[in-house]
């Protein structure tokens, strides 16, 4: 299955029969060949009860499956379109982020506290990006989406990486993050979120980070 990057916002996906896609529902921009495409009722996110998890938590992101014969153009948004090639590793993404990804990869919902306890779920809160995460991992690829364009950064033991959490997008690898505070109590008065909280990413892997503080 080949993604291939048309601009900055689009993305086109050559399909061919037997395999299968999945994509952010109302993303389908335009399609050559003979492509069908129908909801997928448990999202592709790890099963039903990922799916009742998620609902429950607000946090479901509606997918298509697309199956056929042809090529597909995705965008949404006018979001920045990132593709992300996975070579049996895994990728963790917020579930908003995905705009198109191989049918092959195997899908998961990861619950946050499982990294970092109790920091996790305040990063959930903190950052906005909700209590679970979504996984992705094998082998194909993934298009996510960003606001004004995406940068990777290699993290590597030792050297640890501090990211925005509004500007996190995904990371891959081994790695772990957990939530940590920029300044002083007495300095966060009046600070709604941004600098005054950093998401500390280690291990070895790489993070994706947008070129904006904007949710999507």
């Amino acid at each position: 299955m080949a993604f291939t990057v048309l601009n900055s916002r689009m993305v086109e996906i050559k399909i061919d029969p037997g395999q299968k896609l999945f994509s952010q529902r109302g993303a389908m921009l335009a399609y050559r060949g003979e492509v069908s495409f129908t909801p997928s009722i448990t999202g592709g996110q790890g099963g039903v009860m990922s799916m009742i998890g998620r609902r429950v938590a607000n946090e479901a992101t509606p997918l298509m499956t697309v199956e056929g014969s042809g090529s597909v153009m995705f965008g949404h948004g006018g979001h920045h379109v990132q593709v992300i090639d996975l070579t049996g590793d895994t990728l963790y993404v917020e579930a908003d982020r995905l705009l198109a990804f191989d049918g092959t990869l195997r899908q998961g919902t990861m619950f946050m506290g499982s990294q970092g306890g109790v920091m996790g779920i305040v990063r959930g809160q903190v950052s906005g990006q909700g209590l679970f995460t979504t996984t992705l991992e094998g082998h194909g690829s993934v298009a996510v989406m960003a606001h004004g364009g995406v940068i990777e950064l290699p993290i590597t033991p030792g050297r640890d990486v501090h990211v925005d959490p509004q500007a996190y997008v995904a990371h891959r690898g081994q790695v772990r993050n957990k939530l940590s505070t920029a300044l002083g109590w007495r300095e966060l008065v009046g600070r709604g979120s941004g600098e005054g909280f950093q998401l500390a990413l280690s291990g070895t892997g790489t993070v994706y980070v947008q070129a904006s503080e904007e949710k999507l």
